[in-house]
């Protein structure tokens, strides 16, 4: 089988940071890095891998960041209910799927604007990214939730053959969508709808369906990843929930190698970039820089990841 040469680049750039830290980062290899390590980069490559089925399909989801606040805010709200009270596993089940619920119909009305009424998927998302977080915090009035629900709290905090529950979560979600990537009509039709719509179109690919599809399944990850934040910190904050993982989500996406213009969707590089992007922001915080150039240093690695996509950048 050949090696993918962005593959290996970004396995080469994983090693490397991985060194470094090994060597000049006190603490990397303490069980309790390692495990905050995971779940980070867990949260990030679940969003991301929503955001690659958008990214495909040449749009982008600026609103993720939002539907992690706002599944994150409602599911302590009912399992903290009188009712949640009274049976606490059966409305904790409730909760997450309230909640999933709830963020799969933002990633409906994303997906109605941009594939059924023509609107641009930026202007689109930019609702619910304005007023999705909006909403989370006039539900839960702008207070810190904080709970003891050891079975809620499972899906952040609990560990399976002694590694973190999301961190295999995720190998099943990346390994389930590469499949219907690779193996099905609809990844097909995927490719098909980012690399050149209206060939699809005349082609018979019901593009308006593999877009609203997309979007869906987008928006039900950013709830999961939600609820998989407030599980990790016992407690949900509405206004940090989810702040600014759009920039995370989409960094890990186009350094995996997702095209913007649409058309490729390459799970296992985004989950690599998932990871580098986790480790570059630990290891600058980790070694005194504050957060602040993080952030630009992320959008950096963005700017370049877009460059190399070029004709300009790829000579």
């Amino acid at each position: 089988m050949p090696v993918n040469p962005r593959s290996l680049a970004l396995l080469f750039a994983l090693l490397a940071l991985i060194l470094f830290n090994v060597a000049i980062t006190p603490n990397f290899l303490e069980w309790q890095t390692l495990s905050v390590n995971v779940s980070q980069v867990s949260t990030i490559a679940i969003v991301a891998i929503g955001m690659t089925l958008v990214i495909a399909t040449g749009g982008i989801d600026l609103s993720v960041g939002a539907v992690m606040a706002l599944a994150g805010a409602l599911a302590p709200l009912i399992f903290l209910s009188e009712f949640g009270q009274q049976a606490p596993l059966a409305m904790t089940l409730v909760a997450i799927v309230v909640a999933l619920a709830v963020a799969v119909a933002c990633g409906l009305f994303n997906g109605v604007l941009v594939s059924r009424f023509g609107v641009q998927p930026i202007i689109a998302t930019l609702v619910l990214f304005i007023s999705g977080r909006g909403l989370a915090q006039v539900l839960t009035n702008g207070n810190l939730q904080t709970f003891d629900n050891p079975a809620f709290e499972f899906l952040g905090a609990g560990r399976l053959l002694g590694l973190p529950f999301q961190g295999w979560l995720v190998v099943v979600i990346a390994l389930v969508v590469a499949w219907v990537i690779a193996r099905t009509r609809y990844g097909r039709y995927l490719l098909a709808t980012g690399g050149n719509p209206q060939a699809a179109r005349m082609a018979g690919v019901p593009v308006t369906r593999v877009k609203l599809a997309a979007y869906t399944s987008c928006a039900l990850l950013a709830g999961l990843a939600g609820l998989i934040t407030v599980a990790i910190n016992s407690a949900s904050d509405a206004a940090k929930n989810g702040n600014l993982m759009e920039l995370d989500a989409i960094a890990a996406a186009v350094v995996g190698g997702a095209l913007l213009k649409g058309g490729k969707a390459p799970i296992a590089g985004v989950i690599l970039g998932a990871a580098i992007i986790q480790l570059v922001r630990y290891t600058l915080l980790a070694n005194g820089v504050a957060d602040e150039v993080a952030l630009v240093v992320k959008a950096a690695i963005i700017v370049l990841a877009v460059y190399l996509q070029t004709p300009r950048g790829a000579h």
